[in-house]
């Protein structure tokens, strides 16, 4: 594949076989591109008003308020109601029925109607029912140690200590954000066509980001509660530390397999930025002192990017060597070569691991935010116009680009326990996504169709006797069975990123891959693995909030900014 850049130049970008790789998507970094990264740019470039217009909390920390952002062509309400949630009944478990704050978006401006309306269903989340008028429903736990402790400080007059904030992040964190019909709230179809709204989760971002205020006014109310005018606000650069926390589990997983348009909108926007930055015949001064700067800041920020994971704590300390290195090389004067980014590029190719190809990667794009930016407005995608199979392509057609683009699968040993260890299917009680043992537990009956990988190899079994000048219109007559696996095919000869180069249902597979891929997407940071089948992550650390967004660079803050002295 071949990427015209506005610098004239031609670069490849980088081919599905190597990206789409589960190891290298589970390195995955935050870009520019990141959706969390366009929304704020947005928020800020359309002049958006934000304002907490309502606060009806009581002394115990119950109670509801609004947020209003009001943009140049319509407005959104973030209504949140607070609950005084005993400790025992506190889990990011998705079977939970209560939660310390629980939240709407509403499209527009809610009335006291649609507050009281709300109050009796969004605190109930599945157990309630929303409207057309609502966007967004989310949920939301304290981290109680570093909110109790937090409280405790600004009650006394005193500031919390930044390295205590630091060991968590956030103060609350969510356990879902709904969105796109899910229990009676309004179909993405309806909103779609909204610029501010087009994107990927552009909604649902917004309401996280409106979440995160909510979570340090709670916050110092309570601390107000406590210790009246003895208490103090939180420092503003102690506040934009805390993000807004999440727990996610294998119910984002299958997104990115049943979502193969969306995926490769993803993913050919970021390869695409990737390819122009490296297409450059030269690093100017200041792209170079910009690199080198944000180089520093990434390094240190690894000191914040706390885990008890193994695995992943051991790639963070790699990530901090690679960094080190990359320090080293620009030291030594690569970015004053001709094609510095692309040399660049290539070398850390082969000297870092995959956690440092990816930062680096996603580091080259700071600079250049006029030449990539416009790609974050081309990464959605309509499923359904990739949905019909074309009949008329021939057999033979059809089995060449199994073969071209599935050559990975047919490495692959399906008959062998270890390739199909794994089998995925919905709960039947939350109908989310799960994952089975196929040798150890019972349930494969109920498999969902996510091996695309497996699903291909048997097509092309069945193909082998077929003539190779018929239409494949007449098999798939025969054999529906495989409908599915000869639609996957033709979509990835449009759309080469569409399909993840890894067998999903092996033993060795880690789901987390998959989930920190599209977390990334997100803009999260500070991934925090579980297990293999849940993580934990941070969102919007380090942003600007709604009181001061329009003061600072909105852009400037995923990677995150060095320690201010005097900020303890």
């Amino acid at each position: 594949m071949k990427q015209q850049s506005d610098a004239g130049t031609l670069t490849g970008l980088r081919p599905a076989e190597q990206v789409m790789k589960l190891d290298r998507m589970g390195a995955a970094h935050q870009t520019r591109l990141s959706f969390m990264r366009a929304i704020l740019r947005r928020v800020k470039r359309e002049d958006w008003q934000v304002e907490r217009s309502r606060w009806e909390v009581d002394d115990k920390g119950v109670g509801f308020a609004v947020y209003e952002a009001r943009g140049p062509e319509r407005n959104y309400s973030l209504i949140c109601y607070a609950n005084d949630l005993p400790p025992e009944k506190r889990s990011d478990r998705v079977i939970a029925t209560e939660w310390d704050a629980t939240f709407a978006l509403f499209d527009g401006v809610p009335s006291d109607a649609d507050i009281e309306r709300l109050s009796h269903n969004v605190p109930r989340q599945e157990a309630g029912r929303c409207a057309q008028s609502e966007l967004v429903l989310s949920r939301a736990n304290r981290s109680v140690r570093l909110f109790d402790y937090m409280v405790d400080c600004l009650t006394q007059g005193q500031q919390p200590d930044r390295e205590e904030i630091d060991k968590v992040g956030y103060l609350m964190r969510t356990t879902a954000v709904y969105g796109n019909g899910k229990f009676g709230l309004a179909d993405r179809g309806l909103y779609a066509a909204r610029e501010e709204a087009g994107g990927p989760f552009r909604v649902e971002l917004l309401a996280v980001w409106l979440i995160r205020a909510f979570t340090v006014d709670i916050l110092e109310h309570m601390a107000r509660v406590k210790g009246g005018a003895k208490a103090v606000p939180l420092n503003k650069d102690l506040r934009r530390r805390l993000g807004v926390g999440n727990s996610t589990g294998l119910g984002m997983a299958p997104f990115l397999v049943n979502h193969p348009a969306l995926l490769n909108a993803w993913m050919q926007a970021r390869e695409t930025a990737i390819s122009r930055v490296r297409a450059l015949p030269a690093a100017d001064a200041a792209a170079q002192q910009r690199f080198k700067d944000l180089l520093v800041r990434a390094r240190a920020g690894l000191d914040r990017w706390h885990t008890p994971d193994q695995r992943q704590a051991e790639r963070v300390c790699e990530l901090a060597g690679d960094l080190d290195r990359a320090m080293g090389e620009v030291a030594s004067g690569a970015l004053d070569r001709i094609r510095s980014w692309d040399g660049l590029y290539l070398w850390s190719e082969a000297n870092l691991t995959l956690e440092g190809q990816e930062a680096i990667a996603s580091l080259m794009l700071e600079p250049y935010g006029d030449l990539v930016d416009d790609l974050s407005s081309q990464m959605a995608a309509d499923e359904a116009e990739t949905f019909a199979i074309d009949g008329t392509m021939s057999v033979g057609r059809l089995i060449g680009l199994a073969r071209k683009h599935f050559d990975w699968a047919l490495k692959l040993d399906f008959d062998s326990r270890e390739e199909t260890a794994r089998f995925w299917y919905a709960s039947e009680e939350k109908l989310e996504p799960r994952l089975g043992e196929r040798y150890e537990e019972d349930g494969a009956h109920l498999e969902q169709r996510l091996g695309i990988g497996r699903e291909v190899v048997n097509m092309l079994a069945a193909l082998d006797g077929e003539p190779r000048e018929a239409p494949v219109a007449g098999f798939l007559l025969r054999h529906p069975e495989h409908r599915h696996a000869a639609r996957r095919v033709q979509i990835t000869e449009r759309l080469p990123y569409s399909e993840i180069h890894d067998n999903v249902l092996s033993a060795s597979m880690m789901p987390i891959d998959i989930l920190r891929c599209k977390l990334a997407f997100f803009g999260a940071t500070r991934f925090d693995p579980k297990s293999d089948r849940w993580v934990r992550i941070t969102m919007y650390a380090d942003a600007p909030f709604p009181d001061e967004i329009h003061g600072m660079d909105a852009d400037d803050w995923a990677w995150p900014p060095l320690e201010a002295e005097g900020a303890r």
